[in-house]
């Protein structure tokens, strides 16, 4: 069994600064593609930023310029680096990753979520 824990929310001005953690644990695995979404309130769950296992990235736009996504392979972990937040930016956050296990292939995993909330 794979398992995500996410770690690093909170409550922020407007304007500050947040860094998302990820820890991937389980047996026997190798993590491809790491993500992070966002659900606002009332909103449907929206993809924020991708990376995959060599280092490509790719972010939605409204976060470009503003968010950096990480990952340490060794760690199995990722992170989002969220600058100049703004209070749009406040919704539980989510990770994201694909895994490949020996006995099951690649299966998406999720996070329990984080949540982020961005004041005026």
């Amino acid at each position: 069994q794979v398992q995500l824990v996410e770690s690093g929310g909170g409550l922020v001005q407007a304007g500050g600064s947040l860094r998302l953690s990820c820890a991937a644990s389980g047996r026997m695995f190798v993590i491809e593609n790491m993500a992070w979404y966002r659900q606002a309130t009332g909103n449907q769950r929206e993809l924020v930023a991708t990376i995959a296992s060599g280092g490509r990235t790719n972010y939605e736009d409204s976060v470009k310029g503003r968010f950096t996504i990480s990952r340490d392979n060794a760690k199995k972990t990722v992170y989002l680096h969220m600058n100049s937040l703004k209070v749009e930016d406040t919704a539980v956050y989510y990770c994201n990753a694909d895994v490949w296990s020996v006995g099951t292939g690649t299966r998406a995993y999720w996070g329990q979520g984080t949540q982020v909330t961005v004041s005026s």
